[in-house]
């Protein structure tokens, strides 16, 4: 990773208008006046004259921010939303139904609060999903990702899309943009180092998720990353035309990141003033920009066009693209099938007893079971005291960009309640050395809660006071702008305590990153972990814990036994790095998750492409006494090629329900062209012909049944 060059060559919004135009349903940039085309560079895409409303965004990761810790919650007025577990959560359940589920909820909420007259809130586009590539665990913004695998980010990716844009192609109830393009998992100093990759990198991994949500789930927005790729500031990448609009058919929104123009400036130093920056950002392909003051970036672009450095054709294309998503959004009048959400006198829709039921069903589906001898799960009728001890015990914490939750469920709470009155539950979340291994001591089973800060950037000893943007208050916690320095786990020592006095200790990981915990792997009776952010926290773990739902949940990252068998996080290579080129044998394996009950897998068959497609087939059967869930993941290692594939890849999954003793048979589509590799001289993808070996299994590492098939 080199360092840039300093030269190189290379606030509350009124919804305006509540009833769409009926007789207006598109808008040409040649009905504006200039003032109006370089206002809709903007996040703020109104168009008062013609009566088009005011358009902002939202934050939307695991829930609309209409509140939280991030300013937008201190700045306007605070609305309550459903409150999902974190993107890293939501990934973990790898259930690309319930995922949509879960989208088309955040999409129906910021309906709700934009077109409901009663409230000053409004917008239609979720900044989200997070579709950047978990390929470190040391990434300050792990939590907004879906993981390591470029398949699971994509398919995840595309099942967000589909939920909150709705089922109908030309009518959208919300509209995504992607984050970050690309290659962008990298915070300390992100605005001075180059993510520096080659073209087969780029290709099959950085922007494999980007693609797939835009040809294969229509995603029609993204917002460029602040890092430079290969010496080039991404808010001036040449592939943002190249591959984006003229390779992927991306005809819609390109928005900057937070001051991405000012920073052309005054952090990259490539242009010597705002408006020869403007003109190169909208010559690479950008619709508007994200700037804390308006006057900045419109300033710019009306001095581009003074000096000849922009047309107004220049402009007419790239705010075309901006029209082309609001008129999907039903923004520019005509149909709109959304257009009574909020109007029809309907409560606030996370009030409703299907969303809170929704959110539990996603948290215990979150949950990843990743060590049991047995004791899991827990029988009420045969405890008398539980203890429940660690810091995050009796809280729900929200990140950076999670929104203000309807209500919120604590571990203690939701336990309490699931234990009942004839199971006493002791809690401690201060005095782990004293109170905490007294009541461990006296307990039948004792329960650490152990985990990282959701924003640490906000120091929750001192009531949530801020300790600086950019920094944090343990070497093991990150979030933007911040990577972790270290991948301990910051309370396992109270996980050893309270070992040494309750041999029936199980840990509770709230967390959002990877850690080496190979301690407590060999001495815990059982690990379980889930996210932070979950509005039923509570309740989805006790469901889990006590048996009422089998837990089905999966890594999406690769827990390494050591700090040391990860490259340096500088290093944008994919050498040694996930469970397709790392050597080192994992703590826990990508795709690592167990269940109450147990599985066996036989009958393996690969079909014949047809039609593009390869069908792997097998018999799943549930050997155990309970129902459960098996996520069946397929795996391909390929033949040998001129260049150097992964050692095995995740090409298909499926979530299957399967009842005691019974045996389902899964099908598992598998793209043809997905199997193919970048070929650097052709710049293209290739097909390798030869055997493909498929490899059917629970995880990366537990491979149950293998098929070679000669493609």
């Amino acid at each position: 990773m080199k360092k840039i060059l300093t030269t190189a060559a290379s606030a509350a919004l009124t919804l305006l208008f509540v009833t769409p135009l009926c007789a207006q349903t598109r808008i040409d940039p040649s009905q504006l006046t200039l003032d109006e085309k370089i206002h809709l560079l903007s996040v703020d895409m109104g168009i008062t004259r013609l009566g088009v409303p005011v358009s902002y965004y939202s934050e939307g990761m695991h829930g609309i921010a209409y509140g939280g810790p991030a300013p937008w919650g201190n700045i306007h007025p605070v609305l309550p939303t459903t409150s999902f577990p974190q993107a890293y959560g939501l990934a973990a359940t790898w259930d690309t139904e319930l995922q949509e589920r879960v989208a088309a909820q955040i999409s129906l909420e910021q309906r709700y609060y934009f077109q409901n007259p009663e409230f000053d809130r409004g917008g239609l586009i979720i900044w989200g999903p997070n579709v950047d590539m978990g390929r470190d665990p040391r990434w300050g913004r792990t939590d907004e990702c879906y993981g390591e695998d470029p398949h699971l980010v994509a398919e995840m990716g595309k099942a967000y899309v589909r939920g909150a844009q709705g089922p109908d192609p030309e009518h959208w109830s919300s509209a995504c943009v992607l984050k970050h393009f690309m290659a962008n998992s990298y915070e300390n100093g992100r605005h001075d180092y180059s993510s520096d990759i080659s073209e087969r990198e780029m290709m099959e991994y950085y922007t494999w998720s980007f693609r797939k949500c835009i040809t294969e789930a229509s995603c029609r927005g993204f917002m460029t990353s602040y890092n430079p790729v290969n010496g080039i500031p991404m808010t001036i990448h040449p592939t943002i035309r190249s591959l984006a609009l003229a390779q992927w058919g991306q005809d819609g929104i390109v928005i900057t990141d937070q001051d991405g123009l000012r920073r052309l400036v005054d952090d990259y130093h490539l242009y010597p003033d705002m408006a020869e920056a403007a003109a190169a950002c909208i010559k690479a392909g950008i619709t508007q920009f994200l700037s804390d003051e308006l006057e900045d970036s419109q300033g710019a672009v009306k001095e581009a066009l003074r000096r000849g450095l922009l047309t107004e054709a220049d402009i007419d294309e790239a705010i075309q693209r901006n029209l082309n998503v609001e008129e999907k959004l039903g923004l520019l009048g005509g149909e709109d099938p959304y257009a009574k959400i909020g109007r029809d006198g309907s409560e606030v829709p996370c009030n409703s007893e299907q969303a809170i039921a929704l959110c539990r069903e996603v948290t215990a589906k979150s949950v990843v079971l990743m060590k049991n001898d047995g004791i899991l799960p827990l029988q009420p009728s045969k405890l008398k005291k539980v203890a429940l001890i660690g810091p995050y015990a009796d809280q729900v914490l929200q990140d950076w960009y999670g929104g203000e939750p309807h209500h919120r469920v604590t571990i203690h709470e939701g336990l309490k309640a699931a234990l009942g009155e004839d199971v006493e539950l002791l809690l401690e979340t201060k005095d782990f050395g004293g109170e905490g291994l007294r009541k461990a001591a006296e307990a039948d089973v004792a329960i650490v809660v152990a985990g990282n800060i959701a924003a640490p950037c906000l120091d929750i000893t001192r009531g949530g006071a801020e300790i600086g943007w950019g920094k944090s208050m343990i070497v093991q916690d990150g979030m933007e702008e911040v990577d972790r320095q270290s991948l301990a786990l910051p309370h396992e020592d109270i996980a050893r305590l309270v070992k040494s006095v309750n041999p029936n200790t199980i840990m509770v990981m709230v967390t959002t990153f990877p850690y080496t915990i190979a301690w407590s792997k060999k001495n815990m009776r059982a690990i379980v972990q889930m996210t932070h952010g979950s509005e039923e926290m509570g309740n989805g773990l006790a469901d889990v814990l006590l048996g009422k739902v089998n837990p089905a949940g999966r890594l999406t990252q690769t827990w390494p036994a050591s700090i040391m068998d990860v490259p340096p996080i500088t290093d944008f290579s994919l050498s040694g790095r996930t469970y397709m080129y790392s050597k080192a044998k994992p703590l826990f394996a990508f795709g690592h998750g167990l269940s109450y009950t147990t599985f066996k897998y036989s009958g393996l068959r690969v079909g014949k492409a047809e039609d593009g497609v390869v069908e792997v087939s097998l018999d799943v059967k549930n050997t155990g006494a309970v129902d459960g869930e098996e996520v069946v993941q397929v795996y391909v290692k390929y033949p040998r090629a001129r260049v150097k594939r992964p050692s095995r890849q995740l090409q298909g999954f499926k979530k299957v329900f399967i009842p005691a003793g019974q045996t389902v048979r899964v099908t598992i589509p598998v793209k043809v062209e997905d199997l193919a590799y970048w070929d650097e001289e052709a710049h293209a993808f290739a097909p390798v012909r030869g055997c493909h070996r498929f490899l059917v299994g629970s995880s990366s590492a537990d491979i149950r049944c293998r098929c070679c098939r000669k493609l």
